[in-house]
């Protein structure tokens, strides 16, 4: 399964963009920064300081470019929708084993 590069605000394709992203990088179409939390695979509005991984620095502003360490752009993979929190990875399950995320 393959995913693609989507700005985090817009939506659009970042797949002739070169990774990894720099800090001044942005989307060419809404020109929103791209190293942000926001796009990063470890946020997380539910984990404190909304972020995954417990020793990166605090970044208050998570839709401003950063110096983080940690980032890792999320890749959207198409025909899985990208809700927060536990359903995100609820949805990912599924969508790797096959099944229909509207079956109990």
């Amino acid at each position: 399964m393959t995913g693609s590069l989507l700005c985090w605000r817009c939506g659009a394709d970042l797949s002739r963009l070169s990774l990894p992203l720099g800090r001044r990088d942005e989307c060419p179409n809404c020109h929103a920064e791209l190293h942000v939390c926001r796009l990063c695979r470890l946020f997380d509005a539910h984990a404190p300081q909304q972020c995954r991984e417990p020793t990166a620095d605090d970044v208050r502003i998570k839709d401003r470019a950063n110096f983080c360490g940690f980032f890792a752009p999320r890749l959207h993979v198409p025909g899985v929708r990208m809700p927060s929190g536990q359903q995100n990875h609820r949805a990912a399950l599924d969508a790797l084993f096959g099944q229909d995320p509207e079956t109990p």
